[in-house]
C-alpha cells in the first residue's frame, strides 16, 4: 500500500507541475477567449486514467478504499476560494452566467467540508454523506458546463479568458479533476460501509480507518 501512495503522490505532483508548465507556455489559450479543448483534454484525461487504473488494478482499488474519507472530504474545504469567481464577476473579469453558479456553488461546499468530514464521514450517517459528495460533484459538472458555454449563453459579456491563463487555469486543469476524484473515491467507499462493517469492521469505522488499522 505504501509503494501506490508514494506512486500516486508522485502522479499527483507530476500532474500539476505538467499544467502549470503547460499553461505558462500558453497551451491553454484560446483564439476565442474561451475556455478551449486543450482545457477541455487536461481536465478529462487525469479522470479517464482514474477510473482506468481503479478498474483494472485490484490493489490499486484496495489503496484508494483505504484512504481516509474524513481527510479527502476536509480537502475540499479549499473550494471555498471559489469567492475569486465572484469578485471577479464583479468587477466584469468573468461572465456571470459562469461566476455567480460556479463561486456560490464553491463556497458551499468548501464551507460545509469540515463540519461533514467530522460528522458524517462515518457508516452511521451513510446517506448524508453521499449526498454532500453528490452535491460536491454536481457543482464541479455545473461549473464545467456553464464555463464551456459561457461564450454561448452570454456571447456580449466578459470572456473565459482568464481561466485558461496561470494562476486561475490550474483550476479546470488541476483542481477540479482532482477534486471530482475525491468525491468519487468518497462515495465509493461510503456505498461498501454497511458491507464491511456488518462484518470484520462491525464497530462503526470508516473503511479507510478500518483498513489502516487491519493493515
Amino acid at each position: 500500500m505504501k509503494s501506490y501512495g508514494k506512486a500516486t503522490l508522485g502522479l499527483i505532483i507530476a500532474w500539476f507541475v505538467l499544467a502549470l508548465v503547460a499553461a505558462a507556455l500558453g497551451a491553454f489559450v484560446n483564439p476565442l477567449q474561451g475556455v478551449g479543448v486543450t482545457v477541455g483534454i487536461a481536465a478529462f484525461v487525469p479522470i479517464v486514467v482514474f477510473f482506468v487504473w481503479f478498474g483494472a488494478s485490484e490493489e490499486f482499488r484496495k489503496f484508494t478504499m483505504s484512504l481516509n474519507p474524513s481527510m479527502l472530504t476536509a480537502v475540499q474545504t479549499g473550494r471555498i476560494l471559489g469567492l475569486v469567481f465572484v469578485v471577479l464577476e464583479a468587477h466584469q473579469a468573468l461572465p456571470a452566467v459562469f461566476a455567480l453558479p460556479a463561486g456560490y456553488g464553491d463556497i458551499a461546499i468548501g464551507a460545509t467540508a469540515s463540519l461533514v468530514a467530522w460528522k458524517l464521514a462515518n457508516p452511521e450517517h451513510r446517506d448524508g454523506f453521499i449526498l454532500w459528495q453528490v452535491l460536491g460533484i454536481t457543482d464541479l459538472v455545473t461549473a464545467v458546463s456553464l464555463g464551456t458555454t459561457a461564450g454561448l449563453l452570454a456571447p456580449h459579456g466578459p470572456k473565459m479568458v482568464l481561466l485558461t491563463v496561470l494562476p486561475l487555469s490550474l483550476i479546470p486543469t488541476f483542481l477540479v479533476p482532482l477534486f471530482l476524484i475525491f468525491h468519487i473515491i468518497c462515495i465509493a467507499q461510503a456505498r461498501a460501509w454497511k458491507i464491511e462493517n456488518s462484518g470484520a469492521h462491525g464497530r462503526g469505522l470508516p473503511i479507510g480507518s478500518a483498513a489502516m488499522r487491519a493493515s
